[in-house]
Parts: structure tokens; C-alpha cells; sequence
């Protein structure tokens, strides 16, 4: 429809006003097109404007630039996806032992490994960070079965970067820099913090209902879980990643990264996803949805107090990234932008979030409530004195130094299955799916799994 650059600059500062985010940064790629956009500011205690060139951290988006890594292991024969992880950690352990005696790459990339994933320990900012933290994975319970469902795992993206680090004989940054960033001719992007002081680099910001916004008082987390969230970027390096995936593994200099087979592995459904709703699945890597029918793969990512997020719509040629330093709704503009870019350029739909069912749903209380927990996150469902179910979340010391916090949803049911959580004041909801698993009882929301440990 419009592949103006002056009406999304419009569009974004309209929905960045409408959604109280504090900056925001846009670039679209719509086959050799490239527009950007940005609007607001860098620090809201200095007031410097965002341009196109200002970086961002993209959080979990850092995992599949460590998947391509791996798969960049596969291409030269040095790595078999379905080898166990001891045949090239021969010390990894996890506190199964069957587990880490047959645990594989592949069961990494998809998220599927059931290793207790958000563990987040500070070990420091020397070399040996990656092997400390893999070393401390030895106390790491497993959630789920391997390769029973899909439950999100930053310890196992970690443990991948540490792979790669080991098979490369280098450090993991040291590889991301030498293997991806320079050549796709992003040597401004980076992981440490000196680096992005030497650059114009946006600060996260928080919400509170009652102090408003502030500038968050951490940047980012820890050497040793670099591997799973650390990349500072552009919006525009984004797009040179997600073009690496849309040509078939070769970079805009026409320098192969990746075979052919690589990008289509990684691009692959391995598993669904329990998200309430049918043509969510995972791949080696990459998030996989489908849009109006046409496939879509990309991946979020958020650190403390910023958001992001990287699209692709390979079929319409179509690269959406849009990264945000916070404020009330950053996830709403998130949502808005990615619609809007979708449906003006590609004709298509994203598909609208759950929503709450005109008639309510009655459902029987005991088969919700309890305590249901995962490395770093405890949920208690209880029901209230009104009847009504709620979900209260609390985090680990380790979680709440980062910053992630606490919260209590009103829980509604849209049938027995799916229910949505309500943050009192907000509109955005969020999708919990109840399901049993070998004789448990599961809730599955915002990615991961999470056992019942107490019934009540």
C-alpha cells in the first residue's frame, strides 16, 4: 500500500504517543526497499533524540544469531544436530543424569530440552563466565520430559553458546563478532556495555502505575548468560540478519554464511506451540507462526526496561524490526506497528490476541488451583473470595535483580483449556494453557511450562 517513509515516521510517533513509550526505533525491508523510522528519545534524564542509527538492546532476539552459530557448526561437519551434548561437552551435566546423557542439540534449538531454563547467576566478566555458568548448570531440574513439549530455556541457549565457543576455540562473542557481524557489515553492534557507551545507545526505561516512568537503574544481565540475550543493535542490523535468511544463507556482499539447507532447517516447524490458538510452532531457532496463510518467522526479545522484535514474511519479501526502550505499553506498539506494516505491504492479518469470551465460562476451580513453579518463577493459583480464579507471580532474587517483576492476573476462562490473564488497568491480556503431561499438571504461559508442585 505505501512504502512512504514520511507516513511511518507518522504512524510510529502517533503510536508511540498513544502507547507512552519512551523511544522507538522502525526499519522495513519490502524487497530492495528499506525505510526507517524513529521517534522519541534515548534517556529520558538526558532527552537526545532516537535516529535510525541509535542501538538497542534486542534481548532474546540474541538466539538465533547464537542458532545460526550453531548451525554454521553444522555446515562445516563439526556439529550433529542430533548428537548428544556430551559427545562435545563431555563434563555437562544437568540433575538428571539420563537427561544429560542423552540430551541433543536439536532438543536445545527448539526449546524442547525441559531443562529449568531462567537461571541468571553473575559470574563475572572474565573468559571463564560461559564455563562457570555451565559447570553451575548441574543443579538445573527438568520441568518436562525431553522433547515432550516446547517450554522456553535461556540456560540452554547459554549452553549453546558455550558449545560454540568450545568447537571454535574462541570466545562466544569473539565468534558472534568474527562470523556474523563483521561480515553482514554491522561491526557497530556489539554485546558489552563499553561498546555501546562509545555510540549513541538507548537506555531502558519502567513502568509503574504509581511512580510512572523512570529510567531502569540496571543495563542489561550478566557475561554468563550472553549467549541467550546480549545483542545491542540497530533496527536497521536486524534487517541485514533477517536478509541473511530470506537469500538463502548469503549476505548482502554475496559472501555465503549459511547453506541453503541451514536456513531451511531453521525455518522448519519441530513443534507446537501451546498458545491457545492453532500455527504457532517452533523451529531451530526461530518462532514460526502463520499470518492470513502465509508463514511468518521471527523472534521477540526484551531485557530489562526494552523491548523488540524482528519479523519476516518471506513469502511477500517483507522484514519488520522495530526495538523500543520501554515506557507504559511498549508491547502495544509492538503489536500496532507489526499489524499495520503487515497488512499495508503484504495484504495481511496478523492474527489478534485472545480475547476474553462475551458469555463467561464456568469451570471447576480444583482443576487450576495450586502452586506451579520453574527455575526463577513461582505461580500460585488461588481462587478468590468471590469465586473468581487469580494467578499470583513471584520471582527469584536473581530475576528481581534484573529487574522482572511480581505480578497478580485476574484469570478468565475462554474454554477449559486456554485462560487469559488480566493485569488490573491494563488491557493486554495473557494467554494460560492448562494441560496434563505423564500425570501432571501443567500451565504453559508466556513461553515456558510450569509444573504443579502443591495441589491445594
Amino acid at each position: 500500500m505505501t512504502e512512504d517513509a514520511a507516513y511511518w515516521q507518522d504512524r510510529l510517533a502517533a503510536l508511540a504517543d498513544k502507547h507512552g513509550v519512551v523511544g522507538a526505533s522502525l526499519a522495513i525491508q519490502h524487497g530492495a526497499q528499506v525505510v526507517t523510522a524513529a521517534t522519541g528519545v534515548l534517556n529520558l534524564a538526558t532527552g537526545h533524540p532516537v535516529t535510525p542509527d541509535t542501538l538497542f538492546q534486542v534481548g532474546s532476539i540474541t538466539k538465533v544469531w547464537t542458532a545460526t552459530l550453531v548451525m554454521q557448526l553444522v555446515d562445516d561437519g563439526l556439529l550433529d544436530l542430533d548428537g548428544p551434548v556430551v559427545s562435545y561437552l563431555p563434563d555437562f551435566r544437568v540433575a538428571d543424569a539420563e537427561v544429560a546423557r542423552t540430551l541433543t542439540i536439536r532438543q536445545l534449538l527448539t526449546h524442547t530440552s525441559g531443562i529449568d531454563g531462567d537461571f541468571f547467576p553473575d559470574f563475572g566478566r572474565g573468559d571463564d563466565a560461559l564455563p562457570r555458568y555451565v559447570e553451575a548448570m548441574a543443579s538445573l531440574r527438568q520441568v518436562h520430559p525431553p522433547g515432550a513439549i516446547m517450554s522456553y530455556t535461556n540456560s540452554g541457549f547459554v549452553l549453546l553458546g558455550h558449545l560454540v565457543a568450545r568447537l571454535r576455540g574462541t570466545t562466544w562473542e569473539a565468534a558472534l563478532r568474527e562470523r556474523l557481524l563483521t561480515p553482514l557489515g554491522i561491526p557497530h553492534a556489539g554485546t558489552f556495555a563499553e561498546e555501546a557507551l562509545l555510540q549513541a545507545t538507548a537506555t531502558g526505561h519502567l513502568y509503574d502505575a504509581t511512580t510512572g516512568v523512570t529510567v531502569t537503574p540496571v543495563w542489561a544481565g550478566h557475561r554468563s548468560v550472553g549467549p541467550s540475550g546480549a545483542l545491542f543493535a540497530k533496527a536497521t542490523d536486524l534487517l541485514a540478519f533477517a536478509q541473511l535468511h530470506l537469500s538463502g544463507g548469503v549476505s548482502k556482499d554475496g559472501v555465503r554464511l549459511l547453506s541453503e539447507e541451514s536456513v531451511a532447517a531453521m525455518q522448519h516447524p519441530e513443534i507446537d506451540v501451546k498458545t491457545g490458538r492453532p500455527g504457532t510452532s517452533q523451529g531451530l531457532g526461530w518462532a514460526l507462526e502463520t499470518w492470513g496463510g502465509q508463514r511468518v518467522f521471527g523472534h521477540g526479545g526484551q531485557t530489562t526496561g526494552n523491548l523488540a522484535d524482528l519479523v519476516v514474511l518471506p513469502d511477500a519479501g517483507l522484514a519488520i524490526s522495530i526495538t523500543t526502550n520501554g515506557g507504559r505499553e511498549p508491547g502495544e506498539l509492538l503489536s500496532d506497528i507489526l499489524s499495520e506494516v503487515a497488512l499495508a505491504l503484504a495484504g495481511v492479518e496478523k492474527p489478534k490476541p485472545l480475547t476474553p469470551p462475551i458469555s463467561p465460562v464456568t469451570v471447576d476451580p480444583s482443576r487450576y488451583v495450586g502452586r506451579y513453579s520453574c527455575e526463577g518463577f513461582q505461580v500460585d493459583i488461588v481462587e478468590t473470595d468471590g469465586g473468581a480464579l487469580q494467578l499470583d507471580l513471584s520471582v527469584s532474587d536473581q530475576l528481581a535483580d534484573l529487574m522482572v517483576p511480581a505480578m497478580t492476573l485476574e484469570l478468565i476462562a475462554v474454554d477449559e483449556e486456554v485462560m487469559l490473564g488480566r493485569v488490573a488497568g491494563l488491557d493486554h491480556t495473557y494467554p494460560c494453557v492448562f494441560f496434563d503431561l505423564d500425570g501432571d499438571r501443567y500451565l504453559h504461559g508466556a513461553g515456558r511450562a510450569f509444573r504443579r508442585r502443591l495441589q491445594a
